[in-house]
């Protein structure tokens, strides 16, 4: 059921041939904003239960909203970031259902008129791929509250913190055809609004978050019924949730059941969906226009200003540092998935080899802060630092091997490269003399693996660079050796 040999990314094998996953997203991404959407309660995380509620986040009688002005801009903001088209009129809608933790008994959200339309995005896929998925809409709505049902045996608790809060929905189009391409989807999206400062990102707190939508077709066929997969709050478990819905749907059609539209939660303890509740319609939420806002009117001379705050932007940054500083557009797309990876990178590439400074940051710094679990912020290596350590090995004072030595050191000590190479004796050696020396002692101990060489077992070549390398320690300069050894070996 699972076999993936010649299939395509986002193709399911089934019993009866291939199918192939259409997936669409809606990303909820909460404002960086001091106060909430409606009214001028704290939108600050971590707050004692029930502690950041004002009497509009707790439906109380005769309270009317109030649209926060930065919450409004944020969204503006937003939307040109993914060459969107900005609304001048939106209007706020009144989304009505029961849930314990919404005191209204409706959310406050945009319906038939949102603040922002249509707009594109392009995701990198690897290091040759990319792909561009269409934005169907953004629109502002309020959070609700949060249900607590492991506080007390037989009850409920409900904390309305969360209330009022300023989210944006994110809508995709049904653009989407594999699990990686939604991965890259929402890191994509992350990297714009950390970027722009619209929201922090912080999935395992639920800054953002996503709903799925998963159906699944013959490939080129019309589109089948989808599921939506709730409140998803890590890229892993996107990924695996959609893998795993498509295949239960391919498995109940290809057993003659049918596919019910309905909302579904994602268990991470089994990797398996299950059913929430069935899938409502529009009609179903009954929204009407909020008769408590006016419809939200700008200008195009307002939208012009917050477009001149927008920072350099990662498809901006990206083409930068490959024109600027000749690394892979894979290396620059990596490099720009935060503003604290570029402004570090840089940094550290400053006069020096770009293309050796973004390997040695990719796969050396980042490996070796994953593994003691910190940030590129709480670095022990500082940006200038990597940089000399790449004039090190560029200008031939050290090799690769001998620097990773020097690297391990600077990520305990914090010192530079050159005290430590200086404090250990590690300059490569580059003199001839003492390299011819190291050779003759090799040949002279190896005789009958020399004979065999010049009888032509060509590969012992490489055990002659190993006994050299080991006797000089690794200081000894690899390209010389290879070259002298050539010419000593004739």
């Amino acid at each position: 059921m699972t076999e993936t040999l010649n299939l395509k990314p986002g193709q399911i094998k089934g019993t009866s041939g291939i199918w192939e996953m259409v997936i669409g997203l809606e990303i909820h991404a909460q404002i960086s904003s001091k106060s909430k959407l409606f009214s001028g309660a704290s939108a600050s995380f971590g707050s004692d239960a029930n502690s950041s509620v004002s009497l509009v986040d707790a439906a109380m009688p005769g309270m009317l909203p109030v649209i926060n002005k930065f919450c409004v801009e944020q969204a503006v903001k937003t939307g040109l970031a993914l060459n969107a088209k900005i609304n001048n009129i939106s209007v706020f809608d009144r989304k009505n259902y029961f849930y314990a933790d919404l005191p209204q008994g409706y959310q406050i959200s945009q319906f038939t008129k949102p603040i922002v339309g249509e707009g594109e995005i392009i995701i990198d896929l690897d290091s040759e791929n990319q792909t561009v998925v269409g934005i169907e809409r953004l629109h502002l709505e309020q959070d609700a509250g949060k249900s607590l049902h492991d506080q007390h045996p037989t009850k409920s608790f409900i904390d309305l913190n969360r209330t009022g809060v300023a989210l944006m929905e994110i809508v995709s189009k049904p653009d989407i055809r594999s699990p990686q391409e939604a991965g890259a989807y929402v890191k994509k999206i992350r990297s714009i609004l950390r970027y722009i400062g619209a929201c922090d990102g912080n999935m395992e707190e639920g800054s953002l978050r996503a709903d799925c939508n998963v159906s699944v077709r013959r490939p080129g066929d019309e589109f089948g019924t989808r599921c939506e997969i709730k409140n998803l709050n890590s890229i892993r478990f996107i990924i695996q949730a959609i893998q795993s819905e498509a295949e239960r749907q391919v498995d109940i059609i290809e057993s003659g059941g049918k596919i019910n539209q309905e909302t579904r939660l994602f268990d991470t303890s089994t990797g398996e969906t299950r059913s929430m509740r069935s899938k409502e319609d529009a009609h179903d939420y009954r929204y009407f226009p909020d008769p408590d806002l006016l419809p939200l009117e700008f200008s195009n001379e307002w939208v012009a200003e917050i477009k001149e705050t927008l920072p350099e932007l990662p498809d901006s940054l990206k083409k930068r540092l490959i024109k600027d500083f000749g690394i892979t557009p894979y290396d620059a797309s990596v490099l720009v998935e935060e503003k604290d990876y570029t402004d570090f990178y840089i940094k550290a590439a400053n006069g020096v080899d770009g293309k050796l400074t973004a390997n040695w940051m990719i796969t050396e710094l980042f490996g070796a802060l994953k593994k003691e679990n910190l940030t590129l912020e709480n670095s022990p290596v500082s940006p200038e630092n990597l940089g000399k350590l790449v004039g090190l090995i560029s200008k031939g004072v050290i090799s690769g091997k001998i620097a990773k030595d020097v690297f391990s050191e600077m990520m305990i000590s914090k010192k530079s490269p050159e005290d430590i190479v200086k404090e250990k004796g590690l300059e490569q050696v580059s003199d001839d003399k003492e390299i011819l020396k190291l050779i003759d002692k090799v040949i002279l101990e190896n005789q009958e693996k020399v004979k065999d060489y010049l009888g032509g077992k060509d590969k012992l070549f490489g055990f002659f660079v190993g006994q050299v390398m080991k006797l000089s320690q690794g200081k000894a300069n690899p390209g010389l050796v290879n070259k002298l050894l050539k010419e000593n070996l004739k």
